[in-house]
């Protein structure tokens, strides 16, 4: 392990070659079977750890979304004093990769390419339900409404129904049908997609990456493969904007704080974008280039407690801005050889997975200079494949005041993971953030940004 005032790497053993991040075609659509796919896309070949549970075949049937999958247990009984932090157990099912996770309450919904969206409740199945069209690439959970984002550039809503909570029914997905028609009739709403093809501009024509509620949960936003950020008003789902914000696939997008919101790219940028109300309704506007480097933006996270913005990169370093950095450059964390492929921020802690199967905890220190510094507290290993999504909650069991939390990991060894990680353990690395920007710069081997 190497450490220094600028940066710090977690060393690794069968340390594996980098693969060439490019930057995706613009003229040809993604295929969700092309391990060269240049959205962070990796080989499909069966990478899954051995299943320790295997189910009977007889018991169930694997077309069904209710099929049972197998549960295995890792973690020893924790009692009052001692702050475990590792591996709790593993949910692991032949059906597909893993690509998208979210909870809600002590629910965990988890998202693949099986087309399957599975609901587990302490560890178990409760219920699931299956899509028409298109893998699972995003959950996000809004007043009592599930919405899913998926290859087909299709966002679908669903909702538990009120008399049996294991069903969950489609109602409805966007665009609206009525909406999709009704536009489709004017000419005036088509916008060129590619080169002698027109598109209705509220429908996305390419892989929706990423989905994000603003901070009051009254606005869906969803980024696609297609360069494009949409802004959906969850209460009736009506798109209200189609913004063209980068140059290349769209890998990220998060709505922060103060009204901003973030987009990341295979362009290699970070830009900025403020939300204005406008007499009843809301119009968003290019704010900054937060970021431009030549390797892909894979992953972006907020946490709106302390105001900070952390983007996972392909060459595997996250980059981070507190609220009064975002004028100048950012800082920077080294902890992993292959690209960052997901992000979760929460209370003091950051998670970063990535495509070389591990995931990094790191915990936010205080700074006399106002600028947070960050140390390694652990790195979790267990995945086989690369960590594709993440999801934390609190864990509400934690005993003699240990502060805890749980952690979810989905990956495309087509298993999750379930970790418990506790922020007061001793810390294995230390990145310390520099004291001005111009260090910094030299440090990650960046230019000024425009």
């Amino acid at each position: 392990m190497k450490s220094s005032r600028r940066g710090s790497k977690i060393a690794e053993t069968n340390s594996s070659h980098r693969p060439k991040y490019g930057k995706m075609s613009q003229q040809q659509q993604s295929d969700p079977n092309d391990p060269a796919d240049e959205s962070f896309r990796f080989s499909n070949a069966d990478t899954s750890p051995p299943n320790t549970s295997p189910p009977n075949p007889t018991s169930w049937d694997e077309s069904s979304p209710l099929s049972k999958s197998p549960w295995s247990s890792h973690a020893a009984e924790i009692d009052d004093t001692y702050s475990y932090t590792g591996l709790m157990g593993s949910l692991v099912r032949e059906e597909g990769h893993i690509y998208s996770l979210a909870t809600s309450g002590d629910l965990l919904y988890t998202g693949s390419d099986s087309k399957n969206i599975r609901v587990w409740k302490n560890q178990k199945e409760f219920s699931g339900f299956k899509s028409n069209s298109g893998l699972v690439k995003a959950i996000v959970i809004a007043n009592e409404i599930i919405f899913t984002g998926h290859q087909d550039g299709k966002i679908r809503l669903w909702k538990v129904s009120a008399k049996n909570p294991t069903i969950h029914k489609r109602i409805g997905t966007l665009p609206t049908l009525k909406a999709y028609i009704k536009s489709s009739i004017n000419p005036s709403n088509y916008v060129e997609v590619r080169r002698n093809r027109n598109a209705v501009w509220i429908k996305h024509f390419d892989a929706i990456s990423c989905l994000s509620l603003s901070e009051d949960k009254s606005l869906l936003y969803s980024a696609s493969w297609d360069k494009t950020m949409k802004v959906w008003r969850v209460s009736n789902s009506k798109c209200l904007e189609s913004i063209h914000v980068h140059d290349d696939a769209v890998n990220a997008v998060v709505a922060g704080f103060d009204g901003l919101v973030f987009t990341g790219s295979a362009d290699g940028s970070v830009k900025i974008w403020r939300r204005e109300m406008q007499g009843k309704g809301t119009k968003h506007f290019f704010s900054q280039i937060l970021l431009k480097q030549d390797c892909a933006v894979t992953a972006l996270a907020v946490n709106r407690l302390v105001e900070m913005l952390y983007c996972g990169s392909s060459d595997g370093v996250v980059y981070f801005w507190e609220r009064e950095q975002l004028g100048s450059h950012g800082c920077v964390l080294r902890g992993h050889k292959l690209a960052v492929l997901c992000l979760a921020a929460t209370g003091n802690l950051v998670f970063s997975g990535s495509a070389d199967t591990k995931i990094c905890v790191w915990r936010r220190e205080a700074s006399a200079e106002g600028v947070g510094e960050h140390v390694c507290l652990s790195v979790l290993t267990g995945h086989t494949g690369p960590v594709k999504c993440l999801a934390v909650e609190e864990d509400r069991e934690a005993k003699g005041g240990d502060d805890a939390w749980i952690v979810y990991s989905g990956s495309l060894d087509k298993s999750v993971k379930i970790w418990r990680v506790s922020s007061q353990m001793n810390a294995i690395a230390m990145v310390q953030s520099p004291t001005t920007p111009r260090s910094l710069a030299t440090a990650a081997g960046l230019g000024p940004f425009s």
